[in-house]
C-alpha cells in the first residue's frame, strides 16, 4: 500500500500525476464535485445565516466510500483539485466528506501537469484556502437562492417549467435587446465609385472628396448627376450582385495626376497569450469551435499535460516559458524575430489572479506536428502553441501608403491606400482573426508612382450599399461582451451560454444566437418585478463582491444578507400582483368581425388571438393562430398576423386529390394524399398557387424516389437539418463530406449503410421499439433512452456499471430505473377519487 494518497478531480490527470511521483504515490480521482446543494429542495437555511445544507451526490457515495477507505489507510493525503475557486471548493468538500482537518491535510497546486510542477507543488503544499472556498460557496447559494424564488413567479405569472438565473436571465438579456436592435434598424443606401487605372500593375481609386468636401452619394440619382459632370451619358446600366445590391461598370476613359503622396510606418503588436475567453474567441472564429467544445478539448489536452491550467483570466507567462520561447524563436526564424527581454502583458482585468498564467503549451518546444495529436485536439493544441510563441515575437513593420489623384478638369480627390509589410515579426507565424464580418480590408499593395505623374482611367464602377445592423452574438462574442461587462467569470462563460440553450430561451442558428419569443416576454417580466437583477452594473457588482470574499476583504454572510433582504421583498411582491404576464400587444381591429387581434405567449407558444375576452359571448372562444418559423409577438403586424388565419387553404385538386396549404409547429406545409411537403423558406405560402405546390409535391416524388436497393429493400437519398442522408428501411445513414451526394456510387452507399448497421448492432443493449425504450451504449458507458431523454443507469442510488447485470435487466426494471429519477416519465399518477 502507498504510503500516500492524492486527490485529484479527474482520472486522466491522475493517471499522467502517478508517472511522475513514483511508486510510494497513490492518485485517485473524485470524478469532480463529490457534496452539493440537494436538488429536491432549496438546500439552504436563510434563517441560521445562509448555511448550506450539502449532501453526497447519490452517484458519488461509493466513490466517497473508497475515498474514504483509502485515506484512513494512507499516512499522508494529499488534495490535488484544480486551482480555482471551483477547484479548492472541491477540495474543501473532500476534507469534509472524508473526516480530514482542512486545515491539516496538504493542499497542493500546479498551473501544469509536468513533472517539474508537480515536484515542486509537493515540496511546497499550503492549506486550503477557506476564503476562496466561501467565494466559492457563495456564489453557488446566491445562485441557488435566485433559481429556487425566481423560477416559481415564472411559473406562476408567466408559464410553466421556466428558469431564471442570476447570470443566466442577464446573458438572454443581452441577446432580446440585440434582437431589437436589429429589428429597430433602417437600412441607409450610400453609394461608392472607383476608378480604375491603367498601369503595370493596375489599382483602383475611390473618390472621397469634391470641391474639399467629403462626398456622400444617397442614391443612384446623384450617381447618375456626378457622371454626367464627367461627360458620361445618362443611360446607366445596373446589374446586382447575390446579395441584391445593385452596381455598374462603364467604359471611361480620364486624365488623373497624383498630387501627392504619404507614407506612414507603423508597429503592429502580437495579442496576448490566451485567456480563457479569448481562447474561446478565437477558437471561434478561427476553427469554428463552441464555447463548451473548446473547453472540453482544452480540458483533455490540460489532463494529458500539453497545455497549462485553462481557466485563468491571467495573461502572465513565467519567466521559463519566455525564455523558452525566446530560445525557440531565436533558433526556427533567427535573433532578429526574437525579443531580447522577452515580452511581459498587463492583464486588463482588475480582478484576475495575476499569480496564475495565460494558457500556453506546457512544452513550448514540442511544436504542433511533434506532440502526437491529431484533429481537433491538434487544431486547438496548434492555436494555443502559435499565439503563445507569436507573443514573445518581434512586432512587424508595416508601411502604408495614400495616393491623392485628381482628375485633369475637376477639383476632386481620389485616393488608393496601400500597405506593404517591411518586416513581417510576428505576423510570420500568427495573424489574430476579427469578429467583424463586415470589415473590408484595404491591404493591398500599390505600384510605386511618383507626384505629379499622369495615369489615365480605364472605366468607372460603382458599387450600392445599405449600412448593417449590428450583428447577431456568436458565442464567442458574447463571451467578449460577458468579459467586458464584468458578468461571470472563466468558469462560468460556457455554462451560461450551455444552459440558456438548453432552457429553450435561445437557438444557434448558422452559428448565431437567436433568441425565441419566451426570452422577450421572460426578459420584460425579469426588467418590470427584478429591475435591480437585471442590471448588468449590479451583476458586475455582485462578482466584485465574490472577488472580494475571496481575498478576505468580505465577509460572505453578511454579502448573502445584503442581497436577500430587497431581493426576497421583491420576490414576494411579484407574487402578490394580480394575474398573468403573457408580454400580449394589441395590434389592431379584425376589419371581418370587428374584434381585437392581439399577440401573446400562451401555455404552447406564441399565439395571435381574434376576440379580446370582454368581446366574447358566454363559453365563446377566441380565434387562433401559430406564428410561422421566423415570425416574432415582439414585431409582428397586423396585416401578417391577419393572414395566418387564412389557412389551412384548398388550392384545387391534383391527380383528383385536394392540395391544402397550411402551417404547422415547423413553418408552412403542402398537404397531399397524407403526405407533407414543407414550403422551402423564404417562400410566402399566402402567395403560392396550385402549379407551385404540385412543382413542390413532384420534387419530394422525385427526392423520396428509391436510388437503389440493398438486401432486397430500397433505399432513398435526402437532405436534412444536418446534411445529406440515406434512408433505409427506418434507417438514416449520414453522407460523409468526402462523398458527393448527387454522384455516390451504390457500392458506396451499400458500404455506408452496412456501416452504419454494424454500429447501431453495437448501439443496442436492450431495445423495446414499442414502448421507446432503450438501454445503449454511450461514449461515458451504457445509459437508458426514453423518447428524447436520456437517463442514468442508476438503482438506489448506485451506478450500474457490470455489463452482465445489465444484459439481465427487464423492461420493468429498466421503468423502475426512470422512475426514480422522474416520476412523471410515464405521465402524472393519477389522483384516486374521494369517497
Amino acid at each position: 500500500m502507498a504510503k500516500n494518497l492524492v486527490i485529484v478531480e479527474s482520472p486522466a490527470k491522475g493517471k499522467t500525476i502517478e508517472k511522475f511521483l513514483g511508486k510510494d504515490y497513490r492518485v485517485e480521482a473524485s470524478f469532480g464535485h463529490i457534496r452539493d446543494l440537494p436538488k429536491k429542495n432549496m438546500g439552504v437555511d436563510i434563517a441560521a445565516g445562509f448555511l448550506p445544507e450539502y449532501e453526497i451526490s447519490p452517484d458519488k457515495k461509493k466513490r466517497v466510500a473508497e475515498l474514504k477507505k483509502l485515506a484512513k489507510a494512507a499516512e499522508k493525503v494529499w488534495i490535488a483539485t484544480d486551482e480555482d475557486r471551483e477547484g479548492e471548493a472541491i477540495g474543501w468538500h473532500l476534507c469534509q466528506a472524508l473526516g480530514l482537518d482542512d486545515q491539516a491535510v496538504d493542499r497542493i497546486v500546479f498551473h501544469e501537469i509536468t513533472k517539474t510542477a508537480i515536484e515542486k507543488a509537493i515540496e511546497s503544499p499550503r492549506k486550503i484556502f477557506i476564503d476562496l472556498v466561501n467565494a466559492q460557496q457563495s456564489r453557488r447559494i446566491l445562485d441557488r437562492i435566485v433559481g429556487y424564488e425566481v423560477s416559481p413567479v415564472l411559473w406562476k405569472k408567466v408559464q410553466p417549467g421556466l428558469s431564471a438565473g442570476r447570470v443566466q436571465s442577464v446573458a438572454v438579456k443581452l441577446l432580446v435587446e440585440r434582437e431589437r436592435e436589429i429589428r429597430a434598424f433602417v437600412p441607409e443606401e450610400s453609394w461608392k465609385i472607383v476608378a480604375n487605372l491603367a498601369h503595370q500593375i493596375p489599382f483602383s481609386v475611390e473618390l472621397t472628396k469634391v470641391d474639399g468636401k467629403k462626398i456622400a452619394f444617397k442614391n443612384f440619382q446623384d450617381i447618375q448627376d456626378f457622371c454626367q459632370k464627367h461627360g458620361i451619358p445618362e443611360e446607366i446600366q445596373t446589374t446586382k450582385d447575390k446579395k441584391g445590391n445593385l452596381h455598374f461598370s462603364l467604359v471611361h476613359s480620364e486624365n488623373f495626376v497624383l498630387e501627392k503622396t504619404e507614407k506612414k510606418s507603423s508597429k503592429r503588436l502580437p495579442g496576448a497569450p490566451f485567456t480563457t475567453s479569448t481562447l474561446q474567441q478565437e477558437a471561434s472564429r478561427k476553427l469554428g469551435y463552441g464555447v463548451k467544445t473548446t473547453m472540453d478539448i482544452a480540458q483533455r489536452l490540460y489532463q494529458n499535460g500539453h497545455i497549462t491550467y485553462m481557466r485563468t483570466d491571467s495573461v502572465n507567462l513565467s519567466d521559463l516559458a519566455i525564455n523558452t520561447a525566446r530560445t525557440f524563436i531565436e533558433k526556427e526564424f533567427g535573433t532578429e524575430y526574437s525579443m531580447p527581454n522577452g515580452r511581459r502583458f498587463k492583464t486588463k482585468q482588475a480582478s484576475a489572479q495575476e499569480a496564475h498564467e495565460a494558457i500556453r503549451p506546457t512544452y513550448i518546444e514540442k511544436t504542433p506536428d511533434s506532440i502526437g495529436l491529431d484533429g481537433m485536439e491538434l487544431r486547438l493544441y496548434k492555436l494555443i502553441w502559435e499565439r503563445t510563441v507569436a507573443s514573445q515575437m518581434k512586432e512587424a513593420d508595416v508601411e502604408t501608403t495614400t495616393y491623392h489623384f485628381s482628375p485633369e478638369n475637376f477639383d476632386e480627390n481620389w485616393i488608393a491606400k496601400g500597405e506593404v509589410i517591411k518586416f513581417p515579426g510576428f505576423m510570420k507565424l500568427y495573424i489574430e482573426a476579427t469578429d467583424d464580418e463586415n470589415e473590408e480590408s484595404e491591404s493591398k499593395k500599390l505600384p510605386e508612382i511618383s507626384d505629379g505623374s499622369m495615369l489615365q482611367s480605364e472605366n468607372f464602377s460603382g458599387q450600392q450599399k445599405f449600412s448593417l445592423p449590428p450583428p447577431r452574438y456568436t458565442e464567442a462574442s458574447l463571451v467578449k461582451k460577458l468579459e467586458s461587462e464584468g458578468i461571470g467569470r472563466p468558469s462560468t462563460y460556457a455554462p451560461t451560454i450551455q444552459t440558456i440553450q438548453d432552457r429553450g430561451y435561445v437557438v444557434l442558428e448558422s452559428k448565431k444566437l437567436v433568441p425565441l419569443d419566451i426570452a422577450f416576454v421572460v426578459t420584460d417580466y425579469l426588467e418590470k418585478e427584478f429591475s435591480q437583477m437585471m442590471q448588468y452594473s449590479f451583476t458586475a457588482e455582485v462578482e466584485g463582491q465574490f472577488d472580494e470574499i475571496a481575498h478576505g476583504k468580505l465577509g460572505w454572510q453578511k454579502m448573502l444578507g445584503d442581497f436577500y433582504n430587497p431581493f426576497h421583498e421583491a420576490v414576494n411582491e411579484a407574487m402578490g400582483t394580480e394575474g398573468k404576464f403573457s408580454g400580449e400587444r394589441i395590434l389592431g381591429t379584425d376589419p371581418a368581425t370587428g374584434r381585437t387581434v392581439l399577440t401573446r405567449m400562451s401555455r404552447f407558444g406564441p399565439v395571435i388571438q381574434i376576440g379580446a375576452p370582454s368581446e366574447l359571448a358566454e363559453g365563446e372562444k377566441p380565434r387562433y393562430a401559430n406564428l410561422l418559423s421566423g415570425m416574432s409577438i415582439d414585431d409582428i403586424s397586423l396585416e401578417e398576423s391577419l393572414g395566418l388565419f387564412s389557412f389551412p387553404k384548398n388550392l384545387g385538386n391534383y391527380e383528383e386529390k385536394e392540395v391544402i396549404v397550411s402551417q404547422g409547429r415547423f413553418g408552412p406545409y403542402i398537404k397531399f394524399d397524407e403526405n407533407y411537403v414543407s414550403i422551402p423558406r423564404g417562400e410566402d405560402a399566402h402567395t403560392i398557387e396550385l402549379d407551385r405546390a404540385i412543382e413542390l409535391i413532384e420534387e419530394k416524388r422525385r427526392a423520396d424516389a428509391p436510388v437503389g436497393e440493398y438486401n432486397g429493400e430500397p433505399y432513398t437519398k435526402g437532405k436534412g437539418r444536418f446534411g445529406p442522408y440515406l434512408k433505409w428501411k427506418n434507417l438514416y445513414v449520414s453522407i460523409p463530406k468526402n462523398f458527393d451526394p448527387e454522384t455516390i456510387s451504390s457500392e458506396d452507399a451499400e458500404k455506408l449503410i452496412a456501416a452504419k448497421i454494424e454500429k447501431e448492432s453495437n448501439r443496442y443493449i436492450h431495445q423495446w421499439e414499442d414502448e421507446k425504450i432503450s438501454v445503449e451504449n454511450g461514449r461515458y458507458g451504457p445509459f437508458i433512452k426514453f423518447g428524447k431523454k436520456n437517463f442514468y443507469l442508476r438503482r438506489d442510488g448506485e451506478k450500474i456499471t457490470d455489463l452482465e447485470v445489465i444484459k439481465k435487466l427487464t423492461l420493468d426494471d429498466v421503468k423502475n430505473i426512470i422512475l426514480e429519477q422522474d416520476k412523471n416519465a410515464f405521465g402524472k399518477p393519477k389522483k384516486s377519487s374521494k369517497k
